[in-house]
């Protein structure tokens, strides 16, 4: 990605827990010295909940968030599906935070190149890592590379104004879609596909993806797990707003709603939930005008089957169980293949994190930071984590939340005992800046991004939505520091 910050510099140039008389002990020790100073990488959820609970519990402590991007929160911005405005109400909380005097926001910031995590330890009594995983895993199969095979984090990427996605132009010409996967993102990508666009121009969606789903020409969506009906990672909420899509059709197959009949007086209360509503809906008649979603189980990908460079299907190894209904039960290859004809192939099988900084001790194997309740275990001090770049990429902003809240209390018990040495001098918050700034980066501030805000909105008033979205970097950049990048850069030659 282009660090337009960077470009723009050198143009210049040239709801938390209640207090515990332990918290207080913590805000009233710090107040007679050096204020606590936290550098949080992120400005997601993971992100935002630490800080708010740090400053909830240690009114005097001085948070400064880096986020590589010039606008903040995360996958709250990038992540939730803009038919799911509720979910991104958690924005107006975080709001209020970084609106604080003791909270700064620094966007534009790439941490592991702009500044390290030792220079940012160097500059901060602790550091927060909160950076989420944004890295895909493959299906590691014969024709996953290509035209029209991505990940369904790429779509919703495009479709909610990721930056590096805004130019990913899936083919929605063909008929038929596969996602393999069956968590809740591959439901928000089945349902975002299969919506009405009339309906989606309502919502916060962008325009290039809303033009692109005006002109498809897609029917059915076939959402592919490699386990059976009683296993899916899908959670209720997310499968009935698919279900409440009155032109789609859920398609089950009448082995599958049987198994799902025989297992269901003894399924727990929660997947009893999701299984009558599975079970409803897939006993409904078929209406032959719909769009469809097909839920296909016991399948595991083998081969993307192409001819000149064009996807014509998906071959699938048939899959058996010893017991359907048992959730770690162990899912058995057999020697049937089962071909689904298809133009567009979307891979939902989970995220990686991979180390910001080199100096980071990283677990391959896990992709996160070894961490013991959130402290890096590292010879570095102060250093802790926070979200899935601890605990790996599951969960829900609930999960989050009380994540973040078990990383801030393992740095707020540190504190007490010592270990973070709250009265060596670190460099002021205005020194951060200027170190910034020396390494060609002039950080894009809140109320910067709030007049990224407001013009999102106003663009997204002239055309009936809530927000029109600013996906070019540069763009953001010339709002935020009003200025225009492509004068500049003329004026500059």
């Amino acid at each position: 990605m282009v660090n337009c910050v960077e470009i723009f510099f050198k143009m210049r140039l040239q709801p938390a827990r209640p207090l515990s008389l332990l918290r207080r002990f913590y805000s009233s020790e710090t107040s007679r010295g050096n204020p606590l100073r936290v550098a949080i990488v992120g400005s997601g959820p993971a992100g935002f909940y630490s800080a708010q609970y740090l400053i909830k519990n240690l009114h005097d402590a001085q948070v400064d968030m880096f986020e590589k991007y010039p606008v903040p929160f995360g996958l709250v911005r990038f992540g939730v599906a803009p038919d799911h405005p509720e979910v991104k109400n958690v924005i107006h909380s975080f709001t209020t935070t970084a609106k604080l005097e003791n909270f700064r926001f620094l966007g534009g910031v790439c941490v592991g190149t702009t500044i390290t995590v030792p220079e940012l330890l160097a500059r901060y009594h602790a550091v927060i890592l909160a950076y989420g995983a944004g890295k895909d895993k493959f299906l590691g199969i014969p024709g996953e590379s290509g035209a029209n095979v991505m990940s369904a984090r790429e779509i919703v990427g495009w479709y909610n104004g990721l930056p590096e996605d805004a130019a990913l132009n899936p083919d929605l010409s063909s008929p038929t879609a596969v996602i393999i996967g069956q968590g809740n993102v591959a439901v928000d990508v089945a349902r975002i596909l299969l919506t009405p666009p009339d309906l989606l121009a309502k919502t916060d969606i962008t325009q290039h993806a809303l033009a692109a789903l005006r002109k498809s020409r897609i029917r059915d969506v076939y959402l592919v797990g490699r386990r059976g009906p009683a296993q899916v990672a899908f959670t209720v909420r997310e499968f009935r707003e698919l279900t409440k899509l009155t032109n789609v059709n859920t398609v089950f197959s009448h082995s599958d709603l049987d198994t799902i009949r025989t297992g269901l007086g003894n399924f727990p209360r929660h997947r009893k939930r999701l299984m009558e509503l599975a079970l409803s809906s897939g006993e409904r008649p078929i209406k032959a005008d719909s769009k469809n979603c097909h839920l296909k189980f016991m399948l595991s990908p083998r081969k993307i089957v192409k001819a000149d460079g064009v996807i014509h299907a998906v071959n699938f190894t048939v899959n058996r169980m010893e017991d359907p209904l048992d959730p770690h039960s162990a899912v058995i290859p057999t020697d049937d293949i089962l071909t689904v004809k298809c133009g567009l192939v979307l891979r939902s099988i989970g995220y990686e994190a991979e180390p910001v900084d080199k100096s980071l001790p990283f677990d391959k194997s896990k992709h996160l930071i070894p961490n013991d309740q959130g402290r890096v275990e590292s010879p570095a001090k102060g250093l802790y984590c926070s979200g899935w770049i601890k605990r790996g990429p599951v969960g829900v902003i609930l999960t989050t939340m009380n994540d973040a809240y078990e990383t801030v209390d393992s740095l707020l018990d540190d504190l007490k005992a010592g270990l973070i040495n709250v009265e060596e001098r670190k460099p002021s918050r205005e020194a951060v800046v200027e170190f910034l700034r020396s390494r060609q980066c002039d950080p894009v501030t809140f109320p910067e991004w709030e007049a990224i805000d407001a013009e999102e909105m106003k663009r997204g008033e002239a055309v009936g939505k809530p927000r029109e979205k600013l996906v070019d970097v540069r763009d953001m950049i010339s709002v935020a520091k009003k200025v225009d990048l492509d004068l500049a850069h003329e004026e500059a030659l």
